[in-house]
């Protein structure tokens, strides 16, 4: 019998035809047995049992027919052979588990007294859906080694928090030859609960370290007062990183020791309906902010080029537009830094009505009138940041912002996965070696702390204001964060408190699967900043470089439009986009509401669709009962377009006003063509939201109307732009 296989044990057993009153008595037997075996095992009072059921439990357990217990007897047998089974597959399976695994990376579960190797201890298998992390304070697993001195905070405490991730050293001695330090192993099962036992007493936190212990981390281990939990409520079981040998030459060391981080589905976006038709006589007048973010045309992109449609609440048809370039008339001076340009077309949807486009350009700083800058790169290094657009992405776009910047400006970086450190202090942009090397040294791992990052990052901006200078915080991240403060509310409010100081905040976002767009959206447009997704180098070139006076140099503030259309020549309206950044009519006079910021040379258009009087398509029908009254005013004006802005250094707006002439000037061939540019990406934008306005439209249509209207190209965004359309053509 001992040498039979677990097959032959399976082939002699015949499970009985399911009774349930058979169940019902193993049941009750095996529960009358436990009851004895607790009595056994606990010589103290019994009371803790229910007497009265066990009494009941043991009577029906005896009671019945012969025949029922033989049945229950095979039961038994039934459930003693499966278990015998399972420990018999289970002591096959286990020691050969690693064998059969098809990962990049294989860790295997291990307990406290066997450690996995270094290697296997750099990553964690897409399966268990963890991430690479750090303990808290571990500065080489963010950093590698050698690295620059790091000021690391204690870990943040959150009490909302209960369901993380846990790692724990090693407890054995190390082997020969290996480290003589605490080595990270995976935790699962058992362990797992047990440190989520002992996390719920919640430590009191450590003091912060300084610059000089960090300075040992090298060559020795980590102080054991930092090897805190780094929470993620996503995952069951989570794997510590082990110390990383020093990166070789490129982004791409930084990738070398760990697998590519995955996530789908968790991208999240602000849901808003596509704006209404309004009629004149109801609500003549429109409010909204400016907005110059380009953020959701570069995410529609990466999800177009991995061939899907995006989901709607990603795509904001302002942003669409505003991606491209215009040739609106510039200012001449920083004291007037624009000036509105009104064109008015037939709409290409909607036989009979018009489109008035609005556009301003900013005033183009020359290189040496650019203030000196105080820059703070605040980067997530968490985890999710590693793959190859995430982390090694950001680095390389930190690195081509170097060259738009003046030797004199000056950078910081701040780091947080699941806390938060300075990388670097301050350094002058002349010692670019330094910068590249603090940028170089970075590690992915951990959870996201990205508040106490924040705070972090804008103690360091304020410790160095430059007053006069540009004092920004560029925050780069893949996602939300899940240490910490997260409610987007808090958020606002602490980055308003700030922006009040003159410290602002843009926000850079990377990669997909996990980009949390609206809290981007939040900060951004809060904390006086623009927000931009950068899905590739060229992207991080095109907002960094060849756009970077535009996103670093503010020349205006709360900038606000308002248009209040004439009754007597428009019977309807609807503004293209915008949705975000509407106001409520009597903000646009009130100087204590925040709206939009322009930099240096950014563009900024605004489109609306009307519905002339007398046009036969309208897109809300005529009342039955209530006629129109006989309206005499200015009949050569479709409306009268107003504006307000502040300068940088003042409290107080200035207003600019213009009236939109029936007969609007159709202005120079290249704006002509830049306003057929536009509306064909209008057209595609409200396509990629649902066509709800475009009636027959189709992607065919817009190409040709791209085509007819890209003009000079220098950097291939338009001819871009007309393989977006096709890509839409076929997405899923």
């Amino acid at each position: 019998m001992k040498d039979r296989t677990p097959e032959e044990w399976l082939k002699d057993l015949q499970a009985p035809a399911p009774d349930p009153m058979a169940r019902l008595r193993a049941k009750r037997a095996a529960l009358a047995e436990f009851d004895k075996a607790r009595a056994s095992d606990n010589p103290i009072d019994p009371a803790f049992q229910d007497s009265d059921d066990s009494a009941r439990l043991s009577r029906e357990s005896t009671s019945g027919s012969p025949k029922m217990k033989r049945v229950m007897n095979r039961h038994w047998y039934a459930m003693a052979a499966g278990l015998g089974v399972v420990a018999l597959g289970l002591t096959w399976v286990l020691p050969n588990l690693d064998r059969y695994s098809d990962e990049v990376t294989k860790p295997q579960l291990a307990n406290a007294s066997q450690p996995p190797s270094p290697q296997e201890s750099t990553g964690a298998t897409e399966s268990a859906a963890a991430e690479p992390a750090t303990a808290s304070g571990d500065v080489r697993a963010m950093t590698g080694a050698p690295e620059p001195a790091l000021d690391v905070a204690p870990p943040v405490e959150d009490e909302r928090r209960q369901s993380e991730l846990f790692t724990s050293p090693a407890t054995t001695a190390p082997s020969a030859g290996a480290p003589a330090e605490s080595e990270p192993v995976i935790v699962a099962g058992a362990r797992i609960r047990e440190l989520q036992a002992q996390e719920m007493k919640r430590e009191a936190p450590v003091d912060a370290i300084t610059a000089e212990d960090i300075g040992r981390f090298p060559d020795k281990s980590v102080p054991e007062s930092l090897q805190r939990v780094a929470g993620n409520s996503r995952a069951s079981a989570k794997m510590a990183v082990a110390p990383a040998p020093p990166p070789p030459s490129g982004i791409a060391g930084n990738l070398v020791t760990q697998p590519i981080y995955q996530d789908e589905g968790r991208d999240k976006f602000e849901h808003l309906d596509v704006n209404p038709v309004h009629l004149v006589s109801e609500a003549p007048v429109s409010t909204f902010s400016a907005d110059v973010d380009t953020a959701s045309y570069s995410f529609v992109r990466a999800q177009l080029m991995a061939g899907m449609l995006p989901q709607k609440d990603a795509v904001r048809a302002e942003e669409m537009i505003n991606y491209f370039d215009y040739a609106w008339p510039a200012a001449n001076s920083r004291s007037a830094p624009f000036k509105p340009t009104v064109v008015v077309t037939d709409s290409p949807w909607h036989k009979g009505q018009k489109l008035v486009h609005i556009g301003i350009k900013g005033y183009e700083l020359d290189r040496g009138e650019a203030p000196d800058a105080n820059l703070v790169m605040l980067l997530d290094v968490s985890g999710s940041m590693n793959a190859p657009n995430k982390l090694p992405l950001v680095v390389r776009s930190m690195e081509l912002l170097l060259d738009s910047l003046k030797p004199s400006d000056t950078v910081g970086i701040v780091v947080y996965a699941g806390a938060a450190g300075t990388v670097l202090e301050p350094t002058p942009v002349r010692e670019k070696s330094k910068i590249l090397e603090a940028l170089r040294s970075l590690r992915p791992g951990g959870s996201t702390a990205g508040a106490e990052g924040i705070e972090r990052a804008y103690q360091l901006a304020e410790a160095n204001f430059r007053k006069g200078g540009v004092n920004r915080i560029l925050l780069a991240t893949d996602g939300d964060f899940n240490v910490g403060i997260d409610s987007t509310e808090e958020l606002k409010g602490f980055v308003e408190r700030k922006r009040e100081k003159g410290v602002y905040l843009s926000v850079l976002g990377f990669g997909q699967g996990n980009y949390r767009d609206e809290l981007a959206q939040a900060l951004a447009q809060n904390g006086n900043g623009v927000a931009a997704y950068i899905d590739t180098e060229n992207e991080a070139r095109k907002v960094l470089v060849r756009e970077a006076s535009s996103s670093l140099f503010t020349i205006a503030k709360d900038v606000k439009f308002q248009v209040e259309f004439n009754p007597a020549t428009v019977a309807e309206y609807r503004l293209i986009g915008y949705e975000t950044r509407a106001l409520k009519t009597e903000d646009f006079n009130n100087d204590k509401i925040d709206a939009g910021d322009i930099g240096a040379g950014h563009t900024v258009t605004a489109i609306y669709e009307i519905t002339p009087v007398g046009a036969e398509n309208r897109m809300i029908g005529g009342s039955r009962y209530v006629k129109p009254p006989e309206l005499k005013g200015n009949v050569n004006e479709y409306g009268f377009l107003q504006m307000r802005y502040k300068l940088p250094n003042q409290d107080t707006s200035t207003l600019i006003t213009q009236p939109i002439a029936i007969e609007s000037g159709k202005g120079s061939e290249a704006i002509q063509r830049d306003v057929g540019f536009s509306t064909a990406v209008a057209g595609f934008a409200q396509m990629l939201r649902g066509g709800q306005f475009t009636g027959k439209l189709s992607y065919d249509d817009i190409i040709k109307q791209a085509l007819a209207t890209r003009g000079e190209d220098p950097y291939g965004y338009r001819n871009e732009f007309v393989q977006l359309v096709r890509k839409a053509q076929t997405a899923r």
